[in-house]
């Protein structure tokens, strides 16, 4: 069951109990006591809502860092990660396979507050060896969710 709720909630973390109990066929009490548990056990991590900011006013700057680390002795990646993620620019962190260490996903107003992070916080830090500093220019899909709206062809379409 635990599979079946984390699938309909990873698309739509909005449905009500009773509709998500009506499409498993389960009872209520018995999903609502499953997510409860899969919360406590830290499966489920939070519930957030997909923003297409390139429709609002509010201007955005995204991007995606690459940073080259070397390990502390006794510390490892875990240790770099937990002082990268406290930034509150940052969005996500993740420990890489390949060329770099982690991709480092943070958010700022404007490029130029987004290079003053990277340059005074995230590149001074002990272990941070060299950053690749990649700017979204344009979301077409994100978490699943196509952004972008297909243009409507309104000529009138013509048989013989």
């Amino acid at each position: 069951m635990r599979e079946k709720i984390l699938a309909v909630m990873e698309k739509n973390s909005r449905i009500d109990i009773r509709d998500l109990a009506v499409l498993l066929g389960e009872s209520e009490v018995s999903v609502a006591n499953e997510i409860a548990q899969m919360e406590k056990e830290h499966i489920i991590c939070g519930y957030h809502t997909l923003i297409n900011w390139d429709n609002t006013s509010d201007e955005k700057v995204v991007a995606l860092i690459e940073v080259k680390v070397t390990p502390q002795r006794g510390m490892g990646f875990d240790k770099i990660a937990e002082r990268i993620y406290q930034y509150n620019e940052v969005n996500a962190v993740y420990l890489m396979s390949g060329a770099y260490d982690f991709t480092v996903f943070i958010e700022g107003r404007t490029m130029r507050e987004v290079a003053l992070f990277v340059s005074e916080k995230l590149s001074t830090l002990e272990s941070v060896l060299s950053t690749a500093t990649h700017f979204v220019l344009k979301k077409y899909k994100d978490h699943g969710t196509v952004l972008v709206q297909e243009d409507q062809d309104e000529r009138m379409l013509i048989t013989p």
